[in-house]
């Protein structure tokens, strides 16, 4: 029996963001829910890695996972890492400013007062960054528009507001901010935020009228949607989890009280947002994301590590300091595992239509603002995808060297894998002129 999506909701007293698309409910808009959806997420760290136990020694399909990668094993076949990717961008402000406000948006920083550690005082980043601008081309079209375009999503990411924290941009000088608040992520998605101390849950009003009006549902959409709720109630449930565990004490640094300090249950904060990320993209709310971890020049302690120390200060000793590499090779594993789990979460989430798993649809980038955290080089900057290659076009499961190819014809590149062809370059023009990346 085909039930109105907006007499379903109406019964239900539900926002539509609350409940997925499902087969018998028309969007609100009449338009049909397309058959695939293309999403795109990039994930960042900071403070660049170690190249050695980062880069595969071969090329081709036939390489092997160096340390850092190795959690991603199970999707070794779906993965393409890009050794030689260099942003070429300069102007003003320092590496590590130019390195993050430029790394999604590849065009200058805009003069300012902001001053770095070395060259001269700058401002926020002068263009679009690409998420955005695919964020705007799809909502521009009928059968890809959704909610909320993109979600910017934060994992520790300080209260403060300059180049060094922000890498999404709406345009010149208009960053956007992450939200690296679970709860208040919760509330943009579903509305039903009381408060941090009291979370009313999205689902405990509405169990009477959800079993009545799931009798009108077809086997599908009734599995689909028990599915969806439970998600939800684990989410809830999770948040209250991380709550009891956000009141550990922390020690205020004795060296250095400049240190950003990271809450203990910062990896439980981030598998929540994972979690919320997932659902939002399953729900069809956005089809792009970002999930920005710490900030460039970030002084996390991760101390469920064993780290005390912070990450900027530990990335400036050099490589034969023994401790402090071993140190830097467990906090960017753990980035490693964060970015696993994200694929995991898309590879076993179904995708409403049926066919195949989310992953399949999703293309998933992880990158970094420096090459070398020592070096503060934008050279030869992280960055490995893992996605659907029947979707994208990217023949994944290889490790591919390229010739110092500037980053902003891979920026363009994933524009045109979402049919932004119009698109002829990508911030600076001059380090577009021989259009975008070819990696089929």
């Amino acid at each position: 029996m085909s039930l109105p999506r907006r007499q379903f909701l109406r019964d239900l007293g539900l926002s539509a963001a609350t409940l997925p698309f499902l087969s018998g409910l028309p969007s609100l808009t009449g338009a049909p829910t397309p058959l695939r959806r293309q999403r795109l997420i990039i994930m960042f760290s900071p403070n660049g890695t170690l190249p050695q136990d980062f880069w595969p020694d071969q090329e081709g399909e036939n390489f092997d996972l160096k340390p850092i990668l190795k959690p991603l094993e199970p999707f070794k076949k779906r993965t393409l890492i890009l050794n030689g990717i260099y942003n070429r961008v300069r102007g003003d402000g320092d590496n590590h400013m130019r390195g993050m406000s430029c790394l999604l948006t590849g065009t200058e920083l805009l003069p300012g007062n902001i001053r770095g550690g070395g060259g001269n005082p700058a401002g926020w980043a002068g263009g679009i960054s690409i998420d955005q601008e695919i964020k705007n081309f799809l909502q521009s079209q009928p059968n890809t528009k959704t909610r909320f375009g993109s979600l910017e999503f934060g994992v520790a990411v300080p209260n403060r507001a300059d180049p060094w924290t922000r890498m999404s941009y709406a345009g010149p000088n208009q960053p956007v901010a992450p939200i690296d608040d679970p709860h208040q992520m919760l509330s943009k998605l579903y509305g039903r935020m009381k408060d941090k101390d009291s979370l009313v849950s999205i689902l405990d009003d509405v169990q009477a009228d959800l079993k009545r009006v799931t009798s009108k549902l077809s086997a599908r959409d009734k599995s689909l949607l028990d599915q969806h709720m439970a998600l939800v109630r684990d989410l809830e449930n999770d948040l209250k989890e991380a709550d009891k565990q956000s009141s550990l004490p922390h020690r205020i640094p004795d060296i250095d009280p400049s240190l950003e300090l990271v809450n203990d249950n910062t990896p439980e904060i981030s598998r929540i947002q994972i979690d919320l990320l997932i659902n939002a993209l399953a729900n069809d709310m956005a089809r792009v994301g970002t999930l920005q971890y710490m900030r460039s020049v970030g002084m996390a302690q991760m101390r469920w590590l064993g780290v005390e120390e912070g990450h900027h200060s530990l990335s400036h000793d050099p490589d034969a300091n023994q401790d402090s590499y071993a140190k830097l090779l467990k906090i960017n594993q753990w980035f490693a595992g964060e970015f696993a789990y994200l694929a995991k979460r898309l590879s076993e989430t179904p995708e409403l239509t049926g066919d195949g798993s989310m992953l399949d649809n999703t293309l998933i980038v992880w990158t970094n603002e420096l090459g070398k955290g020592n070096s503060h080089s934008m050279d030869n900057i992280p960055c490995v995808m893992i996605g659907g290659e029947k979707t994208f076009g990217y023949q994944m499961g290889r490790s591919v060297r390229l010739d110092k190819q500037p980053h902003n014809r891979l920026l363009l590149s994933y524009a045109h894998r979402f049919g932004h062809n119009q698109l002829k370059t990508f911030g600076e023009s001059t380090l577009c002129t021989e259009g975008p990346l070819i990696l089929s």
